[in-house]
């Protein structure tokens, strides 16, 4: 597994338009958050409930085709999740996993707040609301 910034992240997708960039975030965060452009999105856990969605290794398979070798990269709100997503992936078979740390949001500042230290957002990189 890699750990890169979303500045790397991006740089990376770019180079490598063959890989896929998933965001594992719930529906209400993909929606109303907003998500970077170009992302799929696969929820890792969503409420009500909140348990790890049992089918997400499965879905990714089906978007990957046929490859486990194909890159895949994750992110969620701040690292957390995608780590979690990223070792289930690892553990299925894919060979070349990435996860965005700091993600969409960013680690808190001293107040509390995301979205004024780093992640996606923060570091100015193209991103979209539903």
């Amino acid at each position: 597994m890699r750990h890169l910034t979303p500045n790397e992240t991006h740089a990376f997708l770019q180079n490598n338009p063959e890989a896929l960039f998933v965001d594992v975030r719930s529906e209400i965060e993909y929606f109303f958050v907003g998500h970077p452009i170009g992302v799929e999105h696969i929820a890792w856990s969503d409420g009500p409930d909140w348990e790890i969605n049992p089918d997400f290794v499965h879905q990714l398979k089906r978007l990957a085709g046929d490859g486990l070798a194909r890159p895949v990269a994750l992110i969620c709100r701040s690292g957390h999740r995608s780590l979690e997503a990223a070792h289930a992936l690892e553990a299925a078979g894919f060979s070349h996993v990435i996860n965005v740390v700091h993600g969409f949001e960013g680690e808190r500042d001293e107040h509390h707040h995301r979205n004024t230290k780093n992640g996606w957002r923060i570091d100015g990189l193209p991103w979209e609301q539903s």
